[in-house]
């Protein structure tokens, strides 16, 4: 069996269709968690319409930080963050519950509209982002830019 963590749907003829891959692997407290596992948890509330998640690194430590883009005119509120983090916490650990979600308007793409978890994590941690000739929107970087909420 070969697992690396792709969005994948297996189909009625028992084909695999693959649909994406994940940059990134988060490792919260040793443990090692497929963005996808989070990704396909929070995209199916109704008021998210996608979402990127990446590793903050905070004195040693990788905490995950859940960034969402939300159904027009929707305001993150604190009821949607704890329903984010409960059904995470249901349906796949506690491990998978983020430090922080943020609301965010855009998701830095590719140019095949691949989500660039890296590019993401990179500018959190203000370091360079070395491919942004590769992004379609690579002004979505600005968003992610010296938050307040990723301060401790």
């Amino acid at each position: 069996m070969w697992h690396h963590g792709d969005y994948a749907e297996i189909t009625a003829h028992d084909g695999v269709l693959i649909h994406g891959r994940s940059d990134a692997t988060l490792n919260p407290s040793g443990v090692r968690i497929g963005t996808a596992e989070i990704y396909s948890q929070v995209e199916q509330i109704e008021q998210v319409l996608e979402s990127v998640a990446v590793g903050q690194t905070v004195h040693g430590n990788e905490r995950v930080i859940l960034f969402v883009v939300l159904q027009a005119g929707l305001t993150l509120d604190p009821p949607l963050v704890q329903r984010i983090r409960a059904e995470l916490k249901e349906h796949r650990s506690p491990f998978h519950v983020p430090a922080r979600v943020i609301q965010v308007a855009d998701i830095p793409r590719t140019r095949n509209g691949k989500v660039s978890e890296v590019a993401v994590r990179e500018t959190i941690h203000g370091r360079a982002v070395t491919n942004r000739e590769a992004l379609a929107n690579p002004q979505a970087l600005e968003l992610y830019r010296d938050l307040p909420q990723l301060r401790d």
